[in-house]
C-alpha cells in the first residue's frame, strides 16, 4: 500500500473511516458487516489477493465518513469488522457457516476478497434456505462461468448449486476477455448479460435498476459481486485480468452505492485485487476502500 498511513495527519474536526468496532465487541444487531474471505490459491493467474482485505481496511482511514448527502449518514450505522475468516479456500464449507453467522445479525455484509472464489461463501452463506429465490448481480469483465473450481468458476457453482440463471445478472461482460462457449452457456442459463459496450451506452441508474428488477424478481436475497477488473486497467492495475476501456471508477462507486439501497441487496463482495501488485500510489485498493464506504451510504440512503 502506497505510503505510509501512521504519517497521516490528525484532525479531531476531520475523523477518518475504518477501525470499526469487532462485531464480536457489539451486542444485538447491527447494519452493515465488513468481513474478509482471502482467497487466492485456486486463481487462475497468480495472485497474492488474501493480502488485500488487510490492505483495504489500512486504505479506509484515507478517507472519512462525511457524505454530502444528508440522507447518507454513516455516523447513524453500526459497523463493524467481522475480520477474516481462516483459509476459506481449504474449507470452504466453515467460511459459508462464518458468512451465514454475520448476515443473521447484519442487514448487510460487504466481504473483501480475495480473489472472486470468495463470491461462492459469501453468496451461499447470505442466501442460505433462500436460495431458490435468490438473485446475484455481478460487475465484471468476465462470465465466470468456467468448469472446475477457480476464481473463473463462482457463478457457473452458484447455479449448480441451486442459484436460478434467470435470476443473474452481468454487467460490463467485455469484448476480447471471454469465449463464445462461455457466451452461450450463459445464454442457455438465462443470464441477463449487459456487456460494456451496452453499459457505455446507457445512464447508469437505468442499468442497476434493470439488474436489481431481475434479481430480485422473486423477492429473494440478492447478492452483488464487484469484481474490481470491470474498470479500466488506468484505475484497476492491480487486478491481473483488468482491461484498458473497462468501466470509470466513479461508475463502479456509483453502482456500490445504488445496489446497497436496496432493500433485497443482503451482502456484497469486492474481489479480484492483488494489492502486492498495486500501482505506487495505491489506486486499486483506495477505490475499493471507497466502494465499502459507498455501499454503507447506500444503506444509510434505505
Amino acid at each position: 500500500m502506497a505510503g505510509n498511513i501512521a504519517s497521516l495527519s490528525h484532525d479531531d474536526l476531520w475523523p477518518r473511516a475504518g477501525d470499526w468496532p469487532s462485531s464480536e465487541s457489539i451486542n444485538g444487531d447491527l447494519d452493515l458487516a465488513l468481513i474478509g474471505i482471502p482467497t487466492a490459491r485456486t486463481s487462475l493467474s497468480p495472485t497474492h489477493a488474501d493480502a488485500t482485505p488487510a490492505a483495504v481496511r489500512e486504505a479506509l482511514r484515507r478517507y472519512s465518513p462525511f457524505a454530502h448527502d444528508p440522507e447518507a449518514d454513516l455516523d447513524v450505522l453500526t459497523l463493524a469488522d467481522a475480520g477474516d475468516i481462516r483459509d476459506p479456500d481449504g474449507n470452504e464449507e466453515a467460511a459459508t457457516q462464518r458468512v451465514a453467522d454475520i448476515a443473521s445479525r447484519s442487514r448487510l455484509v460487504v466481504a473483501l476478497g480475495g480473489d472472486n472464489a470468495a463470491t461462492v461463501p459469501a453468496a451461499l452463506g447470505t442466501w442460505g434456505s433462500d436460495l431458490p429465490a435468490a438473485g446475484l448481480i455481478t460487475l465484471d469483465a468476465h462470465y465466470d462461468l468456467r468448469d472446475g473450481r477457480s476464481n473463473g468458476s463462482p457463478v457457473r457453482r452458484l447455479i449448480e448449486a441451486g442459484l436460478d440463471g434467470r435470476r443473474v445478472v452481468q454487467v460490463g461482460i467485455q469484448d476480447f476477455a471471454n469465449s463464445r462457449f462461455y457466451a452461450e452457456r450463459a445464454r442457455d442459463v438465462g443470464i441477463t448479460v449487459i456487456t460494456r459496450d451496452e453499459f457505455g451506452r446507457r445512464p447508469i441508474d437505468e442499468v442497476m435498476a434493470q439488474a436489481l428488477e431481475v434479481a430480485g424478481s422473486a423477492g429473494g436475497p440478492i447478492h452483488v459481486d464487484l469484481d474490481v477488473d470491470v474498470c479500466d486497467r488506468s484505475v484497476a492495475p492491480a487486478c491481473p485480468a483488468s482491461t484498458p476501456g473497462g468501466i470509470a471508477a466513479h461508475e463502479l462507486r456509483h453502482a456500490a452505492r445504488v445496489v446497497a439501497q436496496h432493500p433485497l441487496v443482503r451482502s456484497l463482495d469486492i474481489t479480484e485485487i492483488d494489492a502486492t501488485m498495486d500501482a505506487a500510489d495505491g489506486r486499486t485498493v483506495r477505490l475499493a476502500a471507497l466502494c465499502v464506504l459507498e455501499a454503507a451510504a447506500g444503506l444509510a440512503l434505505r
